[in-house]
Parts: structure tokens; sequence; C-alpha cells
């Protein structure tokens, strides 16, 4: 090849290579969207509040507040992308909640199994719903809607219409407590900061090595300049959190249950067939079951995952209180919901990924720490949430008609 030749192929190249970017970048507009939207709030009250957003003991309270958000919506997340919702479970992490606190005050029970037969318990809740909605096809609304009716009314019926505690001190440490400093650091705890250390280097290699797979196998990947940026962002925000957190008490017990759920959520539905499946079927129910996909015991499946988290959702949210209430659990299936759309999940089924749910969940606990602390009432809160919601799922339906 002569030397113009060359230079007219490495100048097309060029020329190329920000129409990928470009095309990308289109392609992938609400997975960037979301994470470019929740950094910018974060800055915005962190100027807005005076610095008060990211400070160690508010960072703290931010992630005590949103835990059982984040670890419901993980079980959300598969529901709506296999096309069905769930109302119930505000209501069952409520519910729960109140059988471990029976059974932990008034029988004395241990925490590990009380713990165990909640969670148990929570699966068979979800068992029951995903029966009536995969096996005898009455839509998920009405059967979860009864259900959220149904386990307000036993949650009151089992507390007496009083509230029971407090818990043991072993129980509370589930949401109230924080990772052991053996490495006894008095200013900063180290074992936190090592511990965070670690999970950003293991974020960046394995990120490094899916991504060498891909190109090995020949698979179309994300633009190199985007990849790097992401994740050397994100191994970036966990060594900064990680500080700001170690410099008070450290990492709490129930974000070292959240990061175990994401990574473990994350790898079925990205590595696992059962993951695939899933968004086959919210994708197009008839030709996944034509293509063999048993539909039904899927569909069934998600429910019983989102009856166990909302039960797991409900001992880590009676643990931070130290007491269960009959009114525990109210209005959390609102902010699930809208966590997993806000995220990027389609309400048509078949979209949707871990990492956009944990995000849109924490833009909605930053927006509700946020105004919280600007003094903005909750009347003008749920305008304002009620507003974002419509929003993102505007977006979404206005990018498919387009």
């Amino acid at each position: 090849m002569s030397q113009p030749e060359a230079n007219a192929v490495q100048g097309a190249a060029s020329a190329a290579t920000p129409k990928l970017h470009v095309g990308f970048l289109k392609n992938n507009l609400r997975e960037y969207g979301m994470l470019i939207s929740l950094v910018a709030i974060m800055v915005l009250f962190q100027v807005l509040t005076d610095g008060t957003l990211l400070r160690p003991l508010n960072l703290t309270n931010l992630l005590l507040q949103n835990s059982y958000v984040v670890i419901m919506a993980l079980g959300m997340l598969l529901v709506i992308v296999a096309g069905h919702i769930d109302l119930s479970v505000g209501s069952v992490c409520g519910f729960i909640g109140a059988l471990a606190a029976v059974l932990m005050v008034e029988y004395e029970w241990h925490f590990i199994p009380t713990a165990i037969i909640s969670i148990a318990a929570g699966a068979v809740i979800g068992a029951a719903q995903g029966w009536f909605v995969a096996f005898r096809k009455i839509p998920s609304f009405i059967v979860t809607l009864a259900g959220m009716l149904v386990f307000k009314g036993l949650t009151l019926a089992l507390l007496a219409g009083q509230s029971v505690g407090p818990f043991p001190v072993e129980f509370q440490r589930l949401s109230s407590g924080f990772i052991p400093d053996p490495l006894g650091g008095d200013t900063l705890r180290t074992t936190s900061l090592i511990v965070g250390a670690l999970a950003a280097a293991a974020l960046v290699f394995f990120k490094l090595r899916g991504r060498a797979r891909l190109k090995a196998h020949g698979m179309e990947q994300e633009p190199y300049a985007f990849f790097l940026v992401k994740n050397l962002f994100f191994a970036a925000i966990i060594l900064f959190f990680s500080y700001l957190l170690s410099t008070y008490k450290g990492l709490p017990n129930v974000l070292v249950v959240m990061a175990v759920l994401i990574v473990v959520y994350d790898f079925v539905t990205n590595r696992t067939t059962i993951g695939r499946r899933i968004y086959a079927l919210g994708g197009n129910e008839k030709a996944a079951r034509l293509s063999g996909v048993k539909t039904q015991r899927l569909a069934f499946l998600t429910f019983v995952n989102m009856g166990a988290l909302a039960a797991l959702a409900g001992l880590v949210f009676a643990a931070r209180l130290n007491t269960a209430t009959p009114k525990a659990g109210l209005g959390f299936e609102l902010d699930v919901i809208a966590a997993c759309f806000i995220g990027g999940a389609s309400a048509s089924g078949g979209v949707g990924r871990v990492m956009g749910a944990v995000i849109g969940a924490f833009i909605m606990g930053v927006m509700n720490n946020g105004m919280s602390i600007l003094g903005i009432g909750i009347d003008y809160q749920q305008v304002i949430k009620g507003l974002v919601l419509l929003a993102a799922v505007f977006i979404d339906v206005y990018n498919k008609n387009k």
C-alpha cells in the first residue's frame, strides 16, 4: 500500500472513532445518564448543604437509611425485567419485621434461627403470590395489591396494634454495627480503608478480565475510553467513600451485606443462564416459551426471590429502628419501584441492570437526605420524587418510540 493510501485509511479510521464513541454514547445514554445524574445531584446538595451531605456521619446515615431500599430493589428489578410488578414488598417487609420481633422479644428466640425462619417465611409469601401470577395467570398488579392489604392487616394483628422491642444487641448490629478494626486505628479505621482499597482493586481487575474475555471471543465492547473512565471513576468513588467512612466508625455491616448482594445479582443477571432467560421472558414471553424456556417456573422464582429479599430488608429495617411497629414498611414499595425505573428498568419488561437499580435507589436516597437537611417539607419532597419518577419513565418511553 502506498503512503497516500495508508494516510487515507488512517484518516478514515480516525474519523470513524469519534462516530463510534458518539453512537455508543447514544445507545447507552440511559446508563451513563443515571450515573452522571447521581454525581450531579450529590454535588448540588453538597454545595447547598454547605458540605453536610458528605460528612462521614451523614454519609453513614445515608447508607443505613437506604440499605433496605437497595436490597429490595435487587429483587424488584428481576420482577420488573420479567414483565411483572410487586406492590406488596413494603407490607411483607413490615410483616417480617413484626414476626422477628415476636419471636425474639416475646418468645426469646436466638436471632440466628429467627433470621432463618423470617427469610424462609418471606420466600413462602413470595411463592404464594408467584403461584397465582405464574400458574393461575392472575395479573401481578392485582395479586400483589391484595398481598399488600393482607400483610398490612396481618402485621397489625401480629403486633396487636403496638410496637414490640427492643431487640438483642447482637441482632441490632445487623444494621447499626460496623466491621471490626483489628489493626486498631484511632482516628482512622484502617481495616475499613484496606477493605475499600481491595474492593476497588478487585473491581478494576474483574472488569479488565471480562473485557479481555470479550475481546478473545470477538464480541462487541464499549470503547476503551469509556471503559477506562467509567471503571477508574467507580474505583475512585469506592476509595473516596471508604476513606470518609473510615474517619468515622468504618464500614457498616449492612454495607457489606449490600455489596455482596450486588455482586451476586450482577453476576446472576449477566453471567448465568437463568439471568439471560429472565431477560428473554420479559422481552418476549411467547418467544421464550417456544425456545424451551420454562417461563411459568421462571416467573414464579422471581417472586420467591423477591419475597426472600423483602424479608431480609424487613430484618435490616427492624434492626435499625430497634423495634417493630405496625406502620413499618409503609410506602416502601413506591421507593423500590421508583429506584428500578429511575435506574433504567423498562415498564414493559426485558430491560434493566443491577447497577442501574442501585444508582436509582441512591438517587432517591440522596434527594431525600439532601431535601431533609435543607428543611424542605415532606409534602414537597413527595412532589419532587413523583416528578423525577415521571421524567424517568417518560424518557424511557420516548427513547423506545424514537
